[in-house]
């Protein structure tokens, strides 16, 4: 049972300790700091579940969630609060969220409420072959960490590898900075967008026959990145 989850939560300790427990699980994760990047990176990446801290800033976890069901996503949502209330749980529920946990908690404790929540969904991915993601010769398997071009073994650092892993598993969707600086969130948070161009260069490098005649890893001028190619 492996996932892509996104984590919105505000506590970059506490965010980092809950993506190294999905990785320990075999899940992927994308971590944001605020509401309004916890709704761009559910719309762009269309994760499998969305955990969910409400006392966010910018945009706060309620209007988050309200926002998600109001535009018809079915993501499932575990929202995490520090308060008890129980208005504030019955509000969280109405909103459309899956389940909650209250702070504190204990990793243990949400890895199992999580994996209940995904299987309860029908969004947990069976066999792991199914997870390993194919394209234009491309292959990133999230379980092994491994990155194979055209069956040679490619290294990859980790944000490289989370960058191809989300364009590798929707060819010929064009990505934005943003969203692909979305899925390196939590292991750089220094990052700029910026630094998406160096990873895009970097990868190429790794991948392509000539770096500066580029057929796979392709720049769409004035939005962002795609890997070109069907997915295998």
């Amino acid at each position: 049972m492996c996932a892509h989850v996104l984590v919105a939560e505000d506590d970059t300790m506490q965010a980092e300790l809950i993506r190294r427990s999905l990785l320990a699980e075999g899940h992927t994760a994308t971590v944001v700091h605020d509401g309004r990047a916890a709704l761009d990176a559910a719309r762009g990446l269309r994760p499998d579940l969305v955990v969910l801290d409400l006392m966010l800033p910018v945009i706060d976890g309620f209007a988050v969630c309200r926002t998600l069901r109001g535009g018809g996503t079915d993501i499932p949502v575990l929202m995490l609060t520090a308060r008890s209330d129980e208005d504030d749980v019955l509000r969280g529920l109405e909103l459309g969220a899956d389940d909650y946990m209250t702070k504190p908690y204990s990793p243990r404790e949400l890895m199992a409420r999580i994996r209940t929540v995904l299987r309860r969904s029908g969004r947990a991915a069976g066999p792991r072959e199914e997870l390993v993601a194919r394209a234009g010769g491309i292959t990133v398997d999230p379980v092994r960490h491994e990155v194979r071009s055209d069956d040679r073994a490619v290294e990859c650092t980790p944000a490289e590898f989370q960058i191809l892993l989300a364009m590798a598993g929707e060819p010929e969707r064009v990505f934005s900075r943003r969203q692909l600086l979305e899925c390196t969130r939590g292991l750089d948070r220094s990052s700029t967008e910026r630094a998406v161009d160096v990873h895009i260069m970097n990868l190429r490098k790794k991948i392509e026959a000539d770096p500066r005649h580029p057929v796979r890893l392709l720049t769409v001028f004035g939005v962002g990145y795609k890997l070109s190619g069907r997915r295998e």
